[in-house]
């Protein structure tokens, strides 16, 4: 039977995967601060020191700091000190194994011209403090040989980012969205755990990961907005002024010790332009994508 370390298993990408693995007849190490929900927990603060890896065959690396927060704050800082030295510190202790190891397509240069994007895109020019340091931390894992997963937007059951914040942002039964409507790739956490334990025999390098089929923006907003029960008119935003008011969401952050605002550059530019990724590299492993947004919403209905 092998055996599979999951870093962040407690979270929301590790907790999939490890149930997963397991469903799939692995032995799970679960390694992070909390326990998993199955198999063994292996304790590890990812700033700190490198993990105990014993008994492991293959390492998943899920664990990261996430959000998006202002430059120079402690959860830079925090970001810093799990994204780039905590994976550091994981290839130190995989010594030789192989390490799928979870990016994001944040770490792609911003701005027009992601239609199709390839792993070969630019790799530079991240808006924030997230897409820098999973960018420095994929870099040592490529380096050191591993598999890189670059999935874009992903939700599901248990997402405690994506899905959460859209809902937040409804305010008197409206949405406000940067711009027209674009296209957009997005990656089911079904679709991601697959591709984790299928890349393990993958060749080391960068894949994108995504859902079968991009999609319309607003009526993916719609549609997880009918699987919440909630109603909202979608109304659009003049680009200039979306972006003239998350530079200024941004200035007032600055002013407010740990403070997170609540527009962003980043947040506008992953709305407002179409970004569209190409999976088939990944398919030229063998891997397809199977769950779409239409599953999650007929799942929160049932």
């Amino acid at each position: 039977m092998i055996t599979i370390a999951v870093t962040g298993a407690s979270g929301f990408c590790g907790s999939h995967v490890a149930s997963l693995a397991a469903a799939r007849g692995a032995d799970v190490l679960c390694v992070g601060r909390r326990p998993g929900p199955v198999g063994r927990h292996v304790p590890w603060d990812a700033e700190t020191a490198p993990p105990d890896l014993a008994g492991a065959d293959v390492v998943v690396h899920c664990a990261a700091a996430v959000g998006d927060p202002v430059p120079g704050s402690p959860a830079e800082a925090t970001m810093r000190a799990v994204n780039v030295d905590g994976t550091a510190r994981l290839m130190e202790a995989a010594a030789g194994r192989p390490v799928v190891w979870v990016s994001s397509a944040s770490v792609y240069e911003p701005g027009p011209g992601r239609d199709r994007i390839t792993e070969d895109h630019p790799v530079r020019g991240q808006l924030n403090a997230y897409g820098r340091t999973k960018a420095a931390g994929e870099a040592l894992a490529l380096a050191a040989g591993a598999v890189v997963l670059r999935p874009r937007a992903v939700y599901g059951p248990g997402d405690p980012h994506l899905v959460p914040r859209l809902l937040a942002r409804v305010r008197a039964g409206r949405v406000l969205l940067p711009g027209p409507d674009v296209v957009l790739s997005l990656t089911a956490v079904e679709n991601l755990a697959d591709a984790c334990l299928g890349a393990v025999g993958w060749g080391p390098g960068a894949y994108n990961i995504a859902d079968p089929v991009p999609y319309r923006r607003d009526e993916a907003i719609r549609t997880v907005l009918r699987a919440h029960d909630v109603r909202a008119r979608i109304h659009h935003l003049p680009l200039p002024l979306a972006r003239g008011a998350a530079t200024a969401a941004e200035a007032v952050a600055r002013l407010l010790p740990g403070a997170e605002p609540p527009l962003t550059r980043y947040a506008v530019d992953q709305l407002a332009h179409r970004v569209v990724l190409d999976v088939s590299k990944a398919e030229g492993r063998g891997w397809r994508a199977v769950r779409s947004l239409t599953d999650y919403a007929t799942a929160r209905r049932t």
